[in-house]
């Protein structure tokens, strides 16, 4: 049975939670331009609309590599005070213009040292810039809460570095932890040892699994490294069969193990052939909590508003499964209980209740 059709200003009101969104990927496009103009360097095309477009271009390779080579130029002007002032409080802006109530912002601190700053003045720089937007969102009453993610980059070898700068950070607005970058090749058990700090120190943390690797890399990214939620999963399919759910599958099932799922990035990478066919639908029905993200709104060419849109035209979805991912969201969000419960109840429930 197919949901009623939801226009788009209704779903743009209703309140979002995003686990799963990339700081440098989710510029505006104008921004870039005038940073890249500040610092001097080159861009594809000075026009702000071009340049979005040719970031949506360049991203639908179906290529994974490929899709993470067009962050060359959002980074080029990441790497001064300036930028990364400008940069976290747009962020925090635009959550609160798509109905964002509670986002994780990520991103890895080692990429953004070609300038003067060191990796904790990074950290220190990009809270600023968060704590700022999350002042004016709330001063033009669309308050947003956002916790950032530390991410080490698994393919190099500064991980351990970033965990600790998570510990560092902890109670200064950083809520946990992830490893990025390419996935195939370079196995989250690599960094045990920064997994295993994070454990004894009580710090919780995601990891980017099962998007351009299969089961193998969810299976250790729980198992072996202890993470609390995954990023991506789509391939947690490979493990269900006419509905049947092995072993793997039934552990993410039944601890309730977060899924963050990012419909238009993964058919960008390949990790999913179509919005009707992606696995969110056929996970969410068999009870997984899944939850709907956008990983780079630039790159991608969207926003939480979009993604629900594209869900609710192509997979058939209404606004009762647009709540059930938003709670399943907040429910497995890195900050503490009475936070998630409050957003939960005072915010996400009301707000749906109007839709319904």
């Amino acid at each position: 049975m197919t949901a009623p059709r939801i226009d788009t200003d209704t779903l743009r009101r209703l309140p979002k939670a995003v686990l799963h969104d990339h700081l440098d990927g989710g510029l505006r496009p104008a921004t870039v331009v005038e940073l890249a103009e500040e610092v001097g360097h080159a861009l594809p095309t000075t026009d702000p609309d071009e340049l979005a477009a040719w970031y949506f271009e360049a991203a639908n390779s179906g290529d994974l590599v490929r899709y993470i080579a067009t962050f060359e130029h959002t980074l080029a002007v990441m790497q001064t005070r300036e930028g990364l002032l400008r940069t976290a409080e747009e962020y925090v802006l635009d959550l609160a213009a798509d109905g964002v109530v509670y986002g994780e912002v990520r991103y890895a601190p080692e990429l953004m040292l070609n300038g003067e700053l060191t990796l904790p003045e990074v950290v220190e720089t990009v809270q600023e810039g968060l704590a700022a937007g999350m002042a004016k969102a709330a001063a033009a009453g669309s308050p947003v809460r956002v916790g950032t993610l530390l991410c080490g980059m698994r393919m190099f070898d500064r991980v351990r570095e970033a965990a600790d700068l998570a510990v560092a950070f902890r109670d200064a607005g950083v809520v946990g932890f992830d490893i990025a970058g390419a996935e195939d090749g370079f196995p989250p058990a690599d960094h045990l040892d920064a997994f295993e700090h994070l454990r004894r120190e009580n710090v919780p943390f995601t990891i980017h699994a099962g998007e351009a690797h299969g089961l193998p890399s969810i299976h250790q990214a729980l198992q072996v490294c202890g993470a609390q939620r995954i990023g991506h999963g789509v391939r947690l399919t490979d493990d269900i069969v006419d509905g049947k759910l092995g072993r793997l599958a039934g552990w993410v099932r039944d601890r309730r193990i977060a899924l963050e799922m990012c419909p238009t990035s993964n058919l960008q990478t390949g990790a999913a052939t179509s919005i009707a066919e992606h696995p969110i639908t056929a996970l969410k029905d068999l009870g997984f909590r899944v939850t709907l993200n956008t990983d780079n709104r630039l790159v991608s060419g969207t926003t939480m508003t979009r993604e629900m849109a594209l869900l609710v035209e192509e997979a058939g979805w209404g606004v009762e499964d647009l709540r059930t991912v938003t709670v399943n969201a907040l429910k497995s969000a890195f900050i503490p209980f009475d936070e998630r419960r409050a957003l939960i109840e005072d915010v996400v429930l009301p707000g749906y209740a109007t839709a319904l």
